[in-house]
């Protein structure tokens, strides 16, 4: 069997797509796999780096405050269209796989017309748009939360979670042990970012280093590449307090999982689908600089089942670091928002996914 999977522009979609396709290959061992992505963007370094083919299209995204410039990307989107019919002609898939993107949407609209079945991949609470487009022409969409009928139709949707990284669930990340500060136990704060880091969040934990050096909370605090030197600056100021770490990047994040009593965290699709698989009790902060403010969405599925805490990006400044620290030294709420967010983790999704792919390709 052939396939075809398109997406990408963020790590948000990448890593499903890499996810689908390892389980596709698990499952399919002659799988022939070919990825569409869009030029310019972390899809064209990334895939080959998990070792599979891609074909970049110089499509890109609607120029939404000055649509007068638009004229080119349309021009764009048809050049995109005909490379991608080309594609399709010459590798002959038997199935294409969207996870949402730029490229995605040229990628999948062609397969569609070309008579060959769409599955989509919608990582978000808030469908995006271009999922939207495609959803009439889609088989099947997968999606990781419930209620997806407001966007899709009822019959076409499956429950299938979000594929995270697979190290995390292969090891010490299951496990609930304390941080140390000078090999005596201590609540374990995470503060994560996502890899470029949360300029709100860590302005918030800037303010607030002398009230955090001055509690008993074993504190990690990933920055992200770009806010690392200020960050670290800020604790030096503070007097290097022994009990916070700062990182710009976090290369062991099944240990940091693992002892981790509370994490702060953006509510991107992938991040929240860690935290449900692993138990971890989160104070979210979403970005308010994604489109259509899906990651509110994102961190209000969880909040409405009383799953993880929320705090406004708007407000992070004033409440964030309070409304941890208060939380973290409540252990009756710290338990109930470990047992009300692992009722919400979606198991073996890379594989559940590959799955459905495959039924079409075989029908």
């Amino acid at each position: 069997m052939k396939y075809l999977i398109s997406g990408g522009g963020t790590g948000g979609h990448i890593f499903p797509a890499v996810s689908i396709a390892n389980a596709l290959k698990e499952l399919d061992p002659e799988a022939e796999i070919l990825f569409v992505g869009a030029l310019g963007r972390m899809e064209m370094e990334r895939v080959p780096q998990a070792g599979y083919d891609i074909v970049g299209l110089p499509v890109r995204g609607f120029n939404r405050a000055q649509p007068w410039k638009n004229i080119s990307v349309l021009i764009d989107l048809v050049k995109s269209i005909r490379q991608v019919k080309k594609i399709i002609r010459d590798f002959k898939p038997n199935v294409g796989v969207g996870v949402g993107g730029y490229a995605s949407g040229a990628a999948m609209w062609a397969a569609a017309r070309m008579g060959i079945p769409i599955l989509l991949q919608e990582q978000n609470g808030f469908a995006g748009v271009t999922n939207k487009i495609l959803k009439d022409k889609a088989a099947k969409i997968c999606v990781a939360y419930e209620n997806m009928d407001r966007f899709f139709p009822a019959d076409k949707i499956i429950l299938t979670g979000n594929p995270v990284r697979q190290n995390l669930l292969n090891g010490v990340a299951h496990k609930r042990s304390k941080g140390t500060i000078n090999g005596e136990a201590h609540k374990h704060l995470l503060i994560i970012g996502g890899s470029l880091g949360a300029r709100t969040i860590n302005d918030a934990i800037k303010a607030a280093l002398p009230q955090l050096a001055k509690s008993d909370i074993h504190v990690v605090w990933q920055t992200g590449k770009i806010y690392y030197e200020k960050c670290v600056a800020a604790w030096e100021a503070a007097g290097k307090p022994a009990n916070i770490e700062v990182h710009d990047f976090l290369s062991d994040m099944p240990d940091q999982y693992a002892t981790a009593d509370l994490v702060i965290s953006r509510a991107g699709a992938s991040s929240i689908s860690e935290l449900c698989l692993l138990g971890k009790p989160a104070v979210l902060v979403p970005s308010p600089n994604v489109a259509e403010d899906h990651q509110t969405h994102n961190a209000m599925a969880l909040v409405n089942k009383n799953a993880a805490v929320l705090v406004r990006d708007a407000d992070a400044a004033e409440q964030l670091v309070p409304t941890a620290i208060e939380l973290i030294n409540d252990k009756k709420r710290l338990e109930q928002l470990h047992t009300n967010v692992l009722k919400l983790a979606q198991t073996d999704s890379a594989r559940r996914i590959a799955e459905e792919v495959i039924k079409l390709a075989r029908n």
